[in-house]
């Protein structure tokens, strides 16, 4: 995953985090993290049927999924908005 980079400077890309629980905080910021990149796309070209390998991710990284995930932000209105 390569960061987007270009928008970074701008305080209203962020307005969101003003709003958004610990929970939240924590996934924005394990998202970016590099060595969790590398695991979660081990884990997506993997052939885990047992769910193994997804297991020791979620213990590795202290994750936990007690619902589905919701964008935090509001979706594009075309499809190639950022």
């Amino acid at each position: 995953m390569v960061p987007d980079t270009k928008e970074w400077r701008q305080p209203s890309t962020y307005d969101f985090m003003d709003h958004v629980g610990v929970d939240d905080l924590a996934w924005e910021c394990l998202r970016r993290n590099a060595n969790y990149q590398k695991d979660y796309s081990m884990t997506l070209a993997s052939d885990d049927e047992g769910g193994h390998q997804a297991q020791a991710i979620q213990t590795r990284w202290g994750l936990r999924f007690p619902r589905p995930p919701q964008p935090q932000r509001p979706r594009a209105v075309r499809i190639l908005d950022a």
